[in-house]
């Protein structure tokens, strides 16, 4: 179990292979080891050595009270720092994305260039309620049951077309079902994706980027995905459609190629 000492922290990351190194970053609440499915082989398919972490919040990385998204970008920063991998390939997913995006702001010097997935420049009143409504739920010390968190997780990050596949929907809920537990170090993740307004920031970002939307996402629409690829000089900007929020685990051969596609430059 490789473990960085960064930041202050115990940080714990996996390595998968050789090449040059492509850091993967998470969204709220999940493990590292959600790239191993699909990400991690496409990446060492195309010749890459896929780095994931466990961000703060998640075990067995180390997570002090009260810690902020700056100190998860700090996090990143210091993992490339310790692989001694600058400057190199990052990708990010959702919170993984703002991560990202606040690591080429602050330290452009450590990214050749970044793939920002389902991200957003800006919290619009939609996601600024829904982070509120995590919070109140994690702290009311309700317990959902856990088919019923499926079942919510499901109509949430997944798109029509899967929804309306009721063999690959009985997989989803199964997984979902497993996975419905969070853990108390979990919590302190939430909310962290609620951000000003950081488009004239990203304006003066350097580095070759491509946005990813999904067509169907209604946690983090296209129109903000859109918004991050028109305020960052030169980034491209790829929608797949057929998905929702977890498009690059519903749909990821097509999200796979573009993936890689940039990355080669």
């Amino acid at each position: 179990m490789p473990i960085a000492q960064v930041n202050g922290i115990r940080l714990h990351y996996d390595e998968y292979g050789t090449g040059d190194p492509v850091v993967l970053v998470t969204g709220t609440a999940a493990p590292g080891r959600i790239w191993r499915t699909h990400q991690v082989p496409a990446l060492r398919a195309a010749g890459y050595r896929p780095v994931t972490l466990d961000n703060r919040g998640i075990a067995p990385t180390e997570a002090p009270a009260g810690f902020t998204l700056d100190d998860m970008a700090a996090d990143v920063a210091g993992l490339i720092e310790h692989l001694g991998a600058a400057p190199c390939r990052v990708v990010g997913f959702s919170l993984g994305a703002i991560i990202v995006q606040e690591l080429l702001i602050a330290r452009p010097e450590l990214v050749e260039r970044a793939v920002l997935m389902a991200t957003a420049g800006r919290t619009d009143a939609l996601g600024a309620a829904a982070a509120q409504a995590d919070i109140l739920l994690a702290d009311s010390g309700v317990d959902v049951p856990p088919r019923y968190a499926a079942v919510m997780s499901a109509v949430h990050n997944l798109s029509p077309e899967t929804l309306n596949d009721e063999a690959r929907l009985t997989d989803w809920l199964d997984v979902f079902e497993l996975s419905s537990v969070r853990s108390q170090a979990a919590r302190s993740q939430l909310g962290l994706q609620v951000i000003p307004d950081r488009r004239p920031y990203l304006g003066k970002v350097t580095r070759p980027c491509l946005v990813i939307g999904f067509r169907d996402d209604l946690i983090v629409r296209p129109h903000l995905c859109r918004e991050v690829a028109e305020a960052v000089p030169g980034a491209v900007y790829r929608e797949i459609d057929g998905c929702g929020h977890y498009g690059y685990l519903e749909k990821p051969a097509a999200v796979n190629a573009a993936i890689v596609e940039f990355l080669g430059g």
